[in-house]
């Protein structure tokens, strides 16, 4: 098996490990085992809650003093307090976050400094520092004492790795989850086919099949490979593919796609595509590749870091070395207790915090009012979309037939229209036929006896009712039974057409009555989304399976920027591709599996909650509620938290570019003034504040 990066895809190995460029832990270029939760996973969680628990009563010794009617000296001396402090603190440093300072060597190592680096430089000087404060107090003069005693920041040592360790663990499970995406495309293939060899069938395993074989499909069971029709007819259900809520009517000749549903009648196949060949494997393997090119948030922190790590080190060593060169005695102590300053007053506490702080309270804040953030980058990259691609069908539309027009000749009313028509089209297991009995039953229409039904493959039904005779169906199919048409209803059913409406004629003995207007009706709120998102500055595109009529129709009335019509999933993820070679950064809307793999490929996936859960494993924001107007919400807090975000990166930094220098000594020749460590201590703790506080502030976004 082959391990890759998700961040640097360049690196490969055949074994698990860490990124030599970025730390990150590799993963497999593909899906395998059936663990539940992955080792790394259940090994940070491990690391996670025990450093927890130590760091807890660290916290507890060196900040006790702070807690109104907590004596914490009277209960613990300090001079057993630091020793305990120590003895805790020591097992979360070296054991919990061992890791950290593994990657950090790799990193210089390899000449890649990064975040990892960053952190083994901020935790060890605090901890290492506190380590020599307690073991031999006495290279410390006497000016850096408070009663006696050296100031420690175990405390601080101990918080920042578990709280890494924390955003490690949540890091790893989002990660995990993405394999979910294509775990779930995997299950919706057949398990068993029905191959029929000299006129005997027998049940087989899928991965038996070989091409050529026949096979048989019964009504309900999944088509189990790729194949042709060469017997019979039948209505397939390819919304996995196509996500348009029709069945489609097969005969002999014709193709059927793997893991599409048979609805109606038995059949008989011929195999032609197996294994990676299918239509399902392959868009396994689009998902998992889209997948793997995502770049993780960290990149602009491992950016700063490389400028960032290598200046503050630069600062301590020449501190250390101008101090034991010219500082007044004991110099070397002097040296030492500067250069640790510089180090402290850099811990990257308030820069780790900046990102996840603002993330957190932002994706809580969204939640609110129902779009769920998948990870850190979707928030990201939200914030800079130029270009919106669209599904129709359960994202712009409601994703099921409903009856949306009635038209009754003058001899009948509309109520009765359709209520003939549910009575009929009740014993009809057609699509079309549920919609128009769901109608009836909205509207409380009682169903009345219908006998002598008889179904017409592609063409209608027909029945008698109280002795009167009932066709129901296309047009040419009345025409064929010889049913006259009055100029006016045919003009009106003409004009449904060209809305995009699938037209359902109604014959009494031999006159149309009137006809029934379906169609996939569009989400109320879906006019007034796009309105914004338009406002925002964002295009629009729609890619459906749908017919070219119905596509231009929606999209004329939706104000859609533009259309592309009978398109399935390969060319979908190939219009994502196509976008953002021309520089548009791309989110993509869709509800489902056929939209999974441009979900995966677009700079951020949207998907409807109430969509499949393979396009919500793919996407990296899903909408609860399948409303269009969660993606304004979602832009607007993405917008939010990167501003806040940004803020906190300022705060952040603040305190090292004013407190650096200071804690190096440049205001010593001048004011005799140095910066302790407790008051370095004070203030990466102040910035760290300063920086959740601002985080805060995002609870009370307007939505």
């Amino acid at each position: 098996m082959i391990y890759t990066c998700p961040m640097h895809p360049e690196i490969e190995q055949d074994r698990p490990g860490d990124c030599p460029k970025c730390g990150m832990t590799l993963e497999p270029k593909t899906i395998g085992g059936e663990e539940e939760e992955p080792r790394e996973t259940r090994s940070l969680s491990q690391k996670f809650w025990i450093a927890l628990g130590l760091t807890i009563p660290v916290l507890l010794l060196a900040m006790g003093h702070a807690i109104p009617g907590l004596n914490i000296d009277s209960i613990v001396p300090k001079q057993i307090g630091k020793w305990i402090e120590f003895a805790l603190a020591t097992p979360v440093v070296l054991w919990a976050g061992g890791f950290f300072f593994t990657r950090a060597w790799h990193s210089i190592v390899n000449r890649s400094l990064n975040m990892f680096t960053l952190i083994a430089v901020g935790v060890g000087a605090a901890y290492f520092y506190s380590a020599v404060a307690v073991i031999a107090p006495g290279i410390f003069p006497i000016s850096f004492q408070r009663h006696g005693e050296v100031d420690l920041y175990f405390e601080a040592a101990a918080v920042i790795t578990t709280l890494i360790l924390l955003g490690q663990l949540i890091e790893a499970k989002a990660r995990s989850r993405t394999g979910q995406a294509i775990k779930v495309l995997l299950g919706l293939a057949a398990k068993t086919a029905h191959r029929v060899r000299d006129g005997q069938e027998e049940e087989i395993q899928v991965d038996e099949i070989q091409k050529g074989d026949v096979l048989r499909v019964r009504p309900g069971e999944k088509v189990p490979i790729d194949g042709v029709i060469i017997d019979r007819r039948s209505n397939i259900d390819e919304s996995m593919i196509t996500g348009e809520p029709m069945p489609v009517s097969k005969h002999a000749g014709e193709k059927v796609i793997g893991a599409t549903v048979n609805q109606t009648g038995s059949f008989l196949m011929r195999a032609e595509r197996i294994g990676s060949e299918t239509v399902l494997a392959q868009i396994v393997q689009m998902v998992a590749e889209a997948q793997r090119s995502r770049a993780p948030i960290q990149k602009l922190a491992d950016t700063v870091s490389g400028y960032f790590v290598p200046a503050v080190i630069g600062v301590a060593i020449i501190t250390f070395v101008v101090w034991s060169i010219v500082g007044p005695a004991p110099a070397m102590a002097y040296a030492l207790v500067n250069a640790v300053s510089v180090l402290i007053i850099a811990c990257p506490c308030a820069l780790g915090l900046a990102t996840p702080m603002s993330i957190m309270v932002g994706v809580g804040r969204a939640a609110q009012v129902g779009v769920l953030v998948k990870n850190a980058q979707a928030i990201e990259v939200t914030e800079k979309v130029t270009h919106l691609v669209t599904d129709k069908t359960g994202t712009l539309t409601a994703g099921k037939p409903e009856v949306v027009s009635r038209i009754a000749a003058n001899t009948i009313s509309e109520r009765d229209l359709l209520q003939i028509a549910a009575s009929v089209e009740s014993q009809s297991e057609h699509p079309l036929a549920r919609a128009i009995v769901k109608a009836a039953e909205k509207e409380k229409i009682a169903l009345r006896n219908v006998i002598d039904f008889q179904s017409t493959t592609g063409g209608g039904v027909s029945g008698n009712l109280d002795g009167k005779a009932i066709l129901i169906g296309k047009e040419k199919f009345l025409a064929e039974s010889n049913v006259r048409f009055p100029e006016e209803l045919t003009k009106e059913a003409h004009r449904l057409q060209q809305k995009a409406e699938t037209t359902a004629w109604l014959a009494i003995n031999g006159d149309a009555a009137g006809v029934l207007g379906v169609a996939d009706p569009i989400k109320p709120t879906t006019r007034e989304a796009v309105r914004e998102l338009h406002e925002a500055g964002l295009k629009i595109t729609m890619c459906t399976g749908d017919n070219q009529r119905t596509a231009e129709s929606v999209a004329r009335e939706l104000s859609i920027d533009e259309f592309k019509a009978e398109v399935m999933p390969d060319e979908k993820i190939e219009i994502v591709k196509k976008l953002k070679s021309k520089g548009a950064i791309v989110a993509m809307a869709g509800d489902g599996m056929n939209d999974a793999p441009a979900l995966a490929a677009a700079d951020v996936g949207i998907a409807m909650g109430t969509g499949t859960d393979v396009a919500i494993e793919s996407a990296g924001i899903t909408l609860v509620k399948g409303d269009l107007m969660g993606i304004v919400k979602a832009i607007h807090v993405s917008r939010a938290v990167m501003r806040n975000i940004r803020q906190n990166l300022f705060f952040a930094f603040i305190y090292n570019a004013l407190g650096v220098p200071i804690a190096a000594g440049v205001l010593y020749p001048f004011f005799g003034l140095l910066l302790s460590p407790m008051i370095a201590g004070a203030a990466m703790s102040f910035s760290s504040v300063s920086v959740i506080v601002n985080s805060l502030r995002l609870r009370s976004i307007k939505l």
